[in-house]
């Protein structure tokens, strides 16, 4: 008895379900990251303006800290105290020697409260800051 046997060929079906996953979870992880990283200059502080300011580029883990009209100072939207600064930024600095750190002090700051940061972060090893000025 012969039995016939029908062969098809199947194409090669390439599935997707997979990669759009993954996809999926890259560009959840990037929006969610350019929105943290923009908080921080939402904070309603008056930048002295100057006449050269541009906006930089964003890198990525920069640190900023604001110093508000009366002196306060907050990283991540969270008063700290100057010795909490330095210890933080003493810790980052034991990893990540030329961490960047930007300064954004409200213009009617006063210049003691500015000095006592930029003390904070020579003190912690942090020599890469700059100071946040808006265009005219």
């Amino acid at each position: 008895m012969k039995f016939s046997v029908e062969r098809k060929s199947r194409a090669p079906a390439l599935t997707l379900t997979s990669m759009l996953d993954v996809i999926f979870l890259l560009l959840c992880f990037f929006i969610t990251v350019s929105v943290y990283s923009q908080w921080e200059s939402e904070i309603s502080i008056q930048l002295p303006t100057a006449k050269n300011s541009e906006e930089p580029d964003r890198l990525p883990g920069e640190i900023i800290t604001n110093i508000a009209k009366d002196g306060t100072v907050k990283i991540n939207g969270a008063d700290v105290t100057l010795m909490q600064l330095g210890e933080k930024l003493a810790k980052i600095a034991k990893f990540y020697p030329g961490q960047a750190v930007i300064i954004r002090a409200d213009k009617e700051t006063s210049y003691e409260d500015l000095v006592k940061v930029i003390d904070v972060c020579r003190g912690a090893g942090v020599w890469n800051f700059s100071l946040a000025t808006q265009n005219e």
